[in-house]
């Protein structure tokens, strides 16, 4: 039995899912595939069984969000007896060869706990290389190499402050000490805090940039001018900041206002849009209140 997992996750993705399926049918005796659907509506489940029988096939009957869906199928990953699980956007598409990357790089980096993977537009530009968490600020900026053409300062490995979410390794010694992906956090920022979590456990995350896939950036919570990852982006950030970098009252306040005016910058000048800037400020409202979990479905229908 392999001693690695590839983890997917579906919610009424069915073609991107299927696509990424079909990219990682020769992984046979590699990895492990296993799919977790998180209540999916659009035939997804049935779809899947049909094209792939050899993906280990999830049904958690609701959106139990990134953080939930991914954790039950990490659980039987490790169920299976993998030691290593390798999260995987289903809109996203490994290059030949990432996952033998990472497995290389899991046996240079014995402290690792993370291995982070980049991330690359469909066009081959740069979408994620590598990424700084601005604690103190709550802003950490772009990712390296940004919207750029790919270049050798983009395929540097060694330690980086966070691995994302689309593509990371993490392995099952460091979720034993960590623990799980944070399911009150729902969806987004969740990668930051484990990644975070799991460095302050001991364990190292590296980027390893032979292991990269093409990546259609938030195609699952329905594109990049959708109020969901503004929401989410928002009261996650400003939970995580809080978390792993407390600071006294008039500090709190800085770094809220520091988050909630860049979100706002964006809603107007990049997704202009007037549900964007409700989503920005529902976001602080329920990070104030200390409301997690999925994001109320009345608010999100005014959005």
């Amino acid at each position: 039995m392999s001693s690695w997992a590839v983890c997917l996750l579906n919610w009424n993705g069915r073609e991107d899912t299927l696509r990424c399926l079909d990219a990682l049918r020769g992984l046979a005796g590699e990895a492990i595939v296993v799919v977790a659907d998180n209540g999916s509506e659009d035939g997804s489940v049935a779809a899947i069984r049909a094209a792939h029988p050899e993906a280990e096939l999830i049904e958690n009957g609701a959106n139990l969000g990134f953080s939930g869906g991914y954790n039950r199928a990490i659980r039987r990953a490790f169920e299976l007896g993998a030691s290593w699980v390798v999260l995987l956007n289903n809109d996203a598409q490994l290059v030949p060869g990432a996952l033998g990357a990472l497995q290389a790089a899991a046996a240079r980096w014995p402290a690792a706990g993370v291995l982070a993977g980049r991330l690359l537009e469909p066009d081959g530009r740069v979408q994620w290389a590598g990424q700084r968490v601005a604690l103190l600020s709550g802003y950490s900026g772009r990712p390296r190499g940004y919207g750029r053409e790919d270049a050798p300062e983009f395929r540097i490995e060694g330690p980086v402050e966070r691995a994302v979410g689309a593509l990371m390794a993490v392995s099952r010694d460091a979720v034993e000490a960590a623990g799980e992906l944070d399911e009150g956090l729902f969806a987004y920022v969740e990668d930051v805090d484990w990644s975070l979590r799991i460095r302050e456990a001991g364990f190292e995350c590296i980027l390893v940039p032979d292991a990269a896939a093409t990546h259609a950036l938030a195609a699952s919570s329905g594109g990049r001018l959708s109020t969901g990852p503004v929401y989410y982006g928002v009261r996650n950030t400003i939970v995580v900041c809080e978390r792993h970098r407390p600071l006294g009252r008039a500090g709190t306040l800085l770094r809220r206002s520091s988050i909630v005016g860049s979100y706002l910058a964006r809603s107007l000048l990049v997704v202009r849009s007037r549900p964007a800037v409700r989503a920005v400020f529902e976001g602080y409202a329920d990070a104030r209140a200390g409301r997690l979990g999925p994001r109320r479905a009345s608010a999100a229908a005014r959005s």
